[in-house]
């Protein structure tokens, strides 16, 4: 399965590792546009020059532990699509071009599941999308989340569990999962 990753899924920190970490343990192949990850770098450049250099060396990583993640289009493809909000119009093109079978997104309203049907595409928010492979492969999930925790506290140098740490990063279902096993 490929699925496009939009920029606000990409930025957070602990939801960027929990989807990618899930993609590298093989429960999906992740897409992305240059586009979609200018735009994460914009706004990383928001918290300073290091905010930046981060999401550019993360960038980086992304591009060799998954060469053919990054899509390109001609602009005659997002030039005919339509979206509620225009600005998105180059996720959708990307997913397309990527031959993705879905979109993972934050912003539902601006991704409207009749117009994704029509190009063959779904949309899901990272909590759901993450919440179903852990109902799938709960082993593969919690492993990639022991990391992820492991990896915040060590950063922070606070005592993060995981409960808090998945809620904070707006993944409240799977939090409740992960705690309840």
């Amino acid at each position: 399965m490929k699925v496009l990753l939009d920029t606000c899924v990409i930025y957070p920190t602990v939801m960027r590792q929990m989807l990618l970490g899930v993609a590298g343990a093989g429960a999906f192949t992740p897409l992305w546009s240059a586009r979609i990850i200018a735009e994460w770098q914009h706004a990383a450049a928001r918290l300073g020059p290091e905010g930046l250099a981060q999401a550019e060396s993360e960038a980086v990583m992304m591009a060799a532990n998954w060469p053919g993640a990054q899509v390109t289009y001609a602009p005659s493809l997002e030039a005919r699509l339509w979206l509620p909000d225009p600005a998105d119009t180059h996720v959708l093109a990307a997913a397309i071009a990527g031959s993705a079978d879905g979109i993972i997104t934050l912003n539902a309203r601006d991704f409207p599941r009749n117009i994704l049907a029509e190009e063959g595409l779904w949309r899901a928010d990272p909590d759901s999308f993450l919440h179903g492979i852990w109902v799938a492969q709960p082993g593969l999930v919690s492993d990639v989340a022991d990391r992820v925790l492991a990896e915040a506290i060590r950063l922070s140098n606070a005592n993060w569990e995981m409960r808090p740490l998945l809620k904070k990063a707006r993944l409240p279902r799977l939090a409740k999962a992960l705690s309840t096993v």
